[in-house]
This record gives structure tokens, sequence and C-alpha cells, in this order.
């Protein structure tokens, strides 16, 4: 592997770091968050489907054009991003009820960046370093563990995902939701998602992987954190029991 691409890797993981603690500082600005002061607006369904729709359009280009050996194992790899950002791109914006509602053109730009970077990151090396999987087992702890991790986070995001949906559905406002592991936790969404990718990392034992994996911490947990305080700020009969992300720790 060629000592550049690991050097932007590692300063892509310094720029999440960065990232992390800015957003401690500093909302973005959609979904429940939105404001005005951050330019124009675009329609939320659209703005999220073209931002989505970039990972996998950049993954896809960068893996089938890599000149690496597309073996088992970098196939299963490639076809888990893109069943995950199939339901991220193309389905859960449909499942949506957001008729009116706007996104920034600011955030869609940020977001078109930071899913082309990760895109090409992961697409890259699959593409070009499958020989590092030659002797790779299915078998494994390694593997097992990693898909299963993910396979679980998946479920937890999509259950979660459709529950808060629902409640949106049923009620023109926000209301407090009660179940699966809303009982425990103010972001089970996040939750899932977290440890969707934590699995592909440990699977794929990648520092492109391991890499989005920090990306995603960046992204999701101070988000967790400004999304439980909003509910603990708009509801006075929120439970107080309730965490943030990891149920009884956090």
């Amino acid at each position: 592997m060629s000592f550049s691409f690991n050097q932007f890797l590692y300063l892509w993981i310094g720029i999440a770091v960065f990232t992390f603690v800015l957003l401690f500082f500093i909302t973005a600005p959609y979904g429940r968050h939105n404001r005005k002061g951050w330019g124009p607006q675009v329609d939320n369904k659209w703005g999220w489907i073209i931002m989505e729709l970039v990972s996998p359009f950049a993954l896809s280009v960068f893996f089938l054009g890599g000149e690496g050996v597309k073996n088992n194992a970098v196939w299963l790899f490639y076809l888990l991003w893109m069943f995950h950002y199939t339901y991220r791109s193309v389905i859960f914006p449909f499942m949506l009820n957001t008729k009116g509602k706007t996104i920034p053109f600011s955030i869609v730009f940020m977001a078109i960046f930071f899913n082309s970077v990760n895109g090409y990151t992961n697409g890259y090396y699959f593409g070009n370093f499958g020989t590092d999987y030659e002797l790779y087992s299915f078998s494994s702890i390694q593997f097992l563990g990693g898909l299963l991790l993910f396979i679980v986070g998946f479920y937890i995001h999509f259950r979660s995902d459709r529950i808060l949906i629902a409640l949106r559905k049923n009620n023109a406002g926000y209301v407090i939701p009660n179940e699966f592991l809303f009982k425990k936790v103010a972001n089970p969404n996040y939750l899932g998602e977290l440890t969707e990718w934590l699995g592909f990392a440990i699977m794929t034992g990648a520092l492109s992987a391991w890499c989005f994996w920090a990306w995603t911490i960046a992204n999701l947990v101070p988000r967790a954190i400004t999304n439980y305080q909003w509910y603990r700020n708009k509801f006075e009969d929120y439970p107080k029991g309730r965490k943030i992300l990891i149920p009884g720790i956090f």
C-alpha cells in the first residue's frame, strides 16, 4: 500500500477529531435543529437523496476502477456498504413525511464532500488491495463477530427510524418516543449506526473502515448529546433515567 494513501487516512482521522470537538460548539442546522443563517434552503428529501447517493457512487467508481484483485471478501465488503447506502439514500428518504421541510444547501454541500471522501477511501482500498484478503476466513471470529455487529446495528438503526417516522405521521409535532430501545436511550438510531460501522471496521480490519467509524463517532456523538438536551428542554416529563446513547452507561 502506498505510504501517501496511509498519510491521507491519518490526516482524515485528525480532521474527524477536530470536527468532533467543533460539533460540541456548533449544532448542524438540519432536522429539528434547522434554523436561518446558513444560506439558501433546498427541499429536505431531495437534498438528503443527493448527499447520500454520493457515497455509494464514489465507492463504486474507485472500487470497480481499482486494479486490485476482486476476491469474494472485497466483493462482500462492497455489497454491505451498498446495502446500507441503498437504504439511506433511496429507501429512507421516501419513508419520511417531509413535505414543505427544507435543509440548508451548505449542509448538503458539506455532506457531499464528506461522503465523497469516505466513499473514495474505502472504494480505493478495497478496489486496489484485495490481495490483503487472499487468505481471509469467513469462519473467523473477526468476520463472524464483525458481521453480527453489522447486522444487529442495521436492525437497531432501521427499527428506530421506523418508530420515529411513525410518530411524526401520527402527530403534527414532536413527541417522546417510548418504544424499543427508546425506553433506554434518546438516540438508538445513532447507536445502531455506530454499531453497524464498528462491525464493518472489525470485519474488514481496514484502516479506511476504521477511519470511517471515527467520522461516524465525530458526527453522531455530539448530535446525540444535542438531541438529548433538546428532548430534556422541550419535555418536562422526559424520563430522567434515560441515557443519551448507550443503555445504562452514557
